[in-house]
């Protein structure tokens, strides 16, 4: 008997989610206990967990750009599959590594291959869908990658008790789902249809035909390069409302530093290694639950409300943390954090991939997740040298000003909203 599967959940859709659900299995197995494995196993200082994790999303911010321009003109199945490989590459130096440069490497490598593969995957995730189904696949395929989340630091829960609480062990585990991860985007498709004409999507249907092929002969077979390639020819503009929304985003980004110094204020406010990695499990557990949600329902009303209801989650995840001094508010506080990234991951990318044209996918997503990535590898130098004892201060600064702009989006994000909202058929 056929199963039936909504249209939007097309083959590439599921591939993919289940590519990123094993290498976030692989990552979320590391994360947590990363900050505790450079400071209390390597002896590196707080201010070190900030370098290494912003350092890394630094690495990705200049290929995400880079990647995301690739991936509107050559193979993006190749760009995918070379992003999970370096990927699994970081992993392996991870485990191997036996003082704190050795992690800062490794960290830089696997987040040099989510540079490479998020631009291309995101924009290979859109291809043939509805604009009104956007928010739906963005929100399932988070949803996916966060359940990979909750599965990795369950598994590393697990092992800790087997093996006395030594964390090496685990960062070799990690690196097996980091290369099953990889074997998957074989099964990726891509089609080699002429290129699409660069159009806005918010042209009715009957607008959106592809640029017609050249007659035979009469010039030279151009490449496989979309218009914007065309020699002597300046690339089109980003539309302006697509600009300004990333130069918001991007703004945010100063005050969202990496989520190891969340977890390292756990475990400085007293909960044992084991605590944290529960305490993150069930941060994940809310991401998995509330991504597609989130993302179904930025379909349907307007977007910037909902990553406004984003940032709320996020300032009560950050003023929380700084606030405390029982450790057991931790978990009820990073449940409610994984509102923020529910309502804001996916929806961003969609929100950003509904004011693109359709040429031009790859090269928005790429500049997105670039200056968002620039922007907390800067806010994870200045969050880690500020951190102090306890890291109050950076996470009330933080918290502070995510309240800002959600009300600042309340009151003018319509301005940034693509079209009116449809239902999806």
């Amino acid at each position: 008997m056929e199963v039936l599967r909504p249209r939007w959940l097309t083959r590439n859709v599921a591939t993919l989610s289940g590519v990123s659900f094993l290498q976030d299995a692989a990552s979320e197995l590391l994360y947590p206990v990363l900050p505790i494995f450079l400071t209390a196993v390597l002896g590196a200082p707080a201010a070190v967990v900030g370098a290494v994790e912003g350092a890394a999303e630094g690495a990705a911010s200049v290929t995400k750009v880079v990647a995301g321009r690739l991936a509107d003109r050559s193979s993006k199945r190749r760009l995918i599959g070379l992003g999970y490989g370096l990927a699994a590459v970081g992993k392996l130096v991870i485990a191997l590594a036996s003082a704190w440069p050795a992690v800062l490497a490794g960290r830089c490598v696997d987040r040099l291959g989510k540079g490479i593969r998020g631009a291309p995957r995101d924009a290979l995730l859109t291809h043939g869908a509805e604009p009104a189904s956007r928010g739906r696949i963005f929100g399932f395929h988070r949803m996916a990658d966060s359940a990979g989340a909750v599965v990795g630091p369950a598994v590393g829960l697990g092992l800790l008790a087997l093996v006395g609480g030594q964390i090496q062990p685990l960062l070799w585990v990690a690196v097996v789902p980091a290369v099953l991860s990889v074997l998957l985007v074989a099964a990726v498709r891509e089609e080699r249809g002429d290129p699409a004409a660069v159009v806005h999507p918010s042209l009715p249907p009957w607008a959106r035909r592809p640029t017609p092929s050249p007659p035979p002969r009469a010039a030279p077979r151009l490449p496989r390069a979309l218009p914007q390639s065309l020699p002597g020819r300046p690339p089109p503009a980003l539309p302006r409302r697509l600009r300004w929304l990333i130069g918001v985003l991007a703004v945010f980004s100063l005050v969202n530093f990496p989520d190891a110094l969340l977890l390292l204020r756990a475990h400085e406010l007293g909960l044992p290694t084991e605590g944290v990695v529960a305490a993150y499990i069930l941060f994940n557990v809310a991401y998995a639950a509330l991504s597609y949600p989130a993302g179904a329902l930025s379909d349907r009303v307007p977007r910037h409300l909902v990553f406004a209801a984003g940032l709320v989650f996020f300032a009560a995840g950050y003023l929380g943390l700084g606030l405390i001094e029982d450790p057991a508010w931790v978990f009820p506080i990073l449940l409610a954090y994984g509102g923020f990234a529910a309502c804001t991951d996916g929806v961003g990318k969609a929100w950003v991939s509904s004011l693109a044209p359709e040429g031009l996918q790859g090269r928005a997503q790429g500049l997105f997740q670039g200056l968002t990535g620039g922007g907390i590898l800067v806010a994870g130098l200045w969050a880690g040298f500020a951190w102090g004892d306890a890291g109050q201060v950076p996470l009330l600064v933080s918290g502070t000003a995510a309240l800002v702009l959600a009300a600042v989006l309340v009151g003018a994000g319509r301005h940034l909203a693509a079209q009116p909202h449809r239902r999806a058929a």
